[in-house]
């Protein structure tokens, strides 16, 4: 008998153990954002007083009646507007830090197309308050087709998220990439199931790499207006067309001396060494008096509107801004380029599908871009309404990924 009474006194010991343990690994109690106006990315009409629950990092509901269990953490945010976390489908992201820069701003996802670190920043890209990354690695520098076939056995074998290559004459200042040493990595890639983005700048080198099937467009074509060739080929793709107008208006602004390099939204997160620079005297004149910012400020509104055509038509449009090198201004240039594609035509409701949904969908993030149930719950809230005015993006009040919030700048 007093075996049998030690053993069940050791049992109740196991089993209290074992109960205490599992509380403390116990999952975190739901979060209920409520209140707020939802715009939820695809393009729905917006939904006001609502609430969005997320538990373990997801969304499991959103609507004006949502039940709250038991035990869950509330966050008001009456009179805010709460949009997905933006979707950059063509940025450059070179060290860490520069996903929280991102992050800051807004911008929960990031599509790092092209560089040299890109494949060694992914390894250690995961953490609290940074962006997430999706990356195309090192960019083929091919001039023959058994080389363009190498570049991308390389590529693949570092299992980045596309093939990124570059076809541009830098205006008549360099040599581009043969034809057959692009068409080999085209071919290449989508024999290994991987898409290829190409950065471009004239029609008639946009045809050329949608006629060998291109899936992504990465910059606006800029030297005359889109046909209906090019637009049928972009459909028959199913490829995704990124304008970066403010890649272009990098080139040649700060000869202007705008006055935006003042704005708190910048300047209190922004890189202050290139603002200073931006605005010494010597800098704005070498802008003023370079060849290629003429041309890019000459061509921008065709950028314009050929963005807006192939929209119209049924062409899939993400937002991408090519920040990362210097003067480009990450984050805050994100929201600049908003402001472009709406005075491109699009409305603002267009404009932040184009920068949510469509993104994710350019980067083949499923569960990315929208505040539905299921996704990640990366959004944004606003003091103000952006479809009033797109400016209102820059009424940022709090970030969340995946659930948490991304914490201020310290």
């Amino acid at each position: 008998m007093a075996i049998r009474g030690a053993y069940t006194i050791a049992m109740r010991i196991l089993i209290s153990s074992l109960l205490a343990a599992g509380a403390l690994f116990a999952a975190d109690p739901p979060t209920a954002f409520t209140g707020a106006r939802v715009i939820d990315g695809t393009g729905k009409a917006a939904v006001e007083n609502a609430t969005i629950l997320v538990r373990d990092g997801r969304i499991e509901a959103v609507g004006r009646v949502v039940k709250i269990p038991d035990g869950a953490r509330r966050i008001d945010l009456t009179g805010k507007t709460v949009i997905p976390g933006l979707v950059n489908a063509h940025g450059h992201v070179s060290n860490i830090d520069q996903l929280g820069l991102y992050a800051r701003y807004g911008v929960t996802t990031v599509f790092s197309l092209g560089g040299d670190r890109e494949v060694e920043l992914r390894r250690e890209a995961a953490g609290p308050g940074r962006a997430r990354l999706f990356i195309a690695g090192p960019i083929p520098t091919s001039r023959t087709a058994e080389d363009g076939r190498k570049a991308v056995d390389a590529i693949a074998a570092a299992k980045t998220d596309i093939v990124k290559i570059r076809i541009d004459d830098q205006l008549g200042h360099a040599q581009k990439m043969p034809p057959e040493a692009y068409t080999a990595i085209i071919d290449e890639a989508h024999k290994r199931g991987m898409r290829v983005a190409v950065h471009i700048v004239t029609l008639a080198d946009a045809k050329a790499v949608l006629r060998l099937g291109a899936d992504i467009i990465a910059h606006s074509v800029r030297d005359q207006e889109i046909d209906d060739e090019t637009i049928a080929l972009l459909k028959k793709n199913g490829a995704f067309y990124i304008p970066t107008f403010l890649r272009e208006v990098s080139t040649f602004v700060y000869g202007e001396n705008p006055g935006w390099l003042k704005e708190p939204f910048l300047t209190r997160d922004g890189n202050h060494s290139e603002m200073a620079r931006a605005q010494e005297a010597a800098f704005q004149e070498a802008m003023r008096n370079d060849a290629a910012g003429k041309w890019y400020k000459e061509h921008l509104p065709v950028a314009m509107r050929n963005m807006k055509k192939a929209y119209d038509a049924g062409v899939a449009v993400a937002m991408g801004t090519d920040t990362g090198p210097p003067y480009r201004f990450q984050g805050y240039f994100e929201h600049m380029e908003l402001e472009y594609m709406v005075d491109a035509g699009l409305t603002p409701m267009q404009t932040i599908v184009a920068a949510t949904s469509t993104g994710a969908r350019a980067l083949k993030a499923k569960d990315l871009g929208t505040i539905e149930p299921g996704k990640q719950a990366d959004f944004v809230a606003l003091a103000g309404n952006p479809l009033e005015n797109i400016r209102n993006t820059r009424t940022l009040e709090s970030v969340w990924i995946a659930g948490s919030r991304v914490p201020e700048k310290q």
